[in-house]
């Protein structure tokens, strides 16, 4: 539940709206930091559906109405442990003394606001191969089980490529997520 929250509240950072290049092929990986400094392998989410949400400081609420429907329906359908969010934070132009210590009680401070870590890219790893994203804006990819990338998109979403999104979110977790859940029933009034 966590990692849902975390990946509806905590990121949204975009600018422009461009579709990212393909997805490599297979599997990936990289090593990030935590916020305090330890490394950590993006493979450590592995076994189910990843949500990874990578983002610079100044596109965070770029993908926001995403993030919300995002929680929603998985709150809606008990799915909220169904897959990880991960949020990265791009820091790469804030990695020098005193910059780099400042940036990170940033993202110490807002991990404690919505109590999920968030990872840091100090020197660009994700914008490098295989990964290769743009490094200004909201991305957001899904990785299958083991680690493929089954979508991927760069920049502030339009409807259809939200919709598209939950189409590849679906598939990964079983369950249509390509509309809201419907209201409960109002329950029957007893004469």
């Amino acid at each position: 539940m966590k990692a849902w929250i975390a990946g509806a509240l905590t990121v949204s950072l975009a600018v422009g709206s461009a579709q990212a290049g393909s997805p490599p092929p297979g599997p990936v990986d990289a090593t990030l930091r935590t916020s305090s400094g330890e490394q950590v392998r993006l493979s450590r989410w592995r076994g189910k559906p990843v949500i990874l949400f990578y983002e610079d400081k100044d596109s965070t609420t770029l993908n926001s109405p995403l993030k919300e429907t995002l929680f929603a329906r998985g709150r809606e359908r008990g799915l909220l442990n169904a897959a990880w969010v991960v949020a990265v934070a791009n820091l790469q132009k804030f990695d020098f003394f005193p910059a780099r210590q400042i940036a990170l009680s940033y993202v110490r401070d807002e991990e404690k606001k919505v109590g999920v870590p968030i990872l840091v890219d100090l020197d660009g790893t994700l914008g490098a191969a295989p990964w290769e994203l743009p490094m200004k804006t909201s991305n957001v990819l899904l990785l299958d089980a083991e680690g493929a990338v089954v979508f991927r998109h760069s920049g502030r979403m339009k409807p259809e490529e939200q919709e598209a999104f939950f189409v590849a979110l679906s598939r990964l977790v079983g369950v249509d997520l390509t509309a809201p859940a419907a209201a409960p029933a109002a329950p029957e009034a007893r004469p």
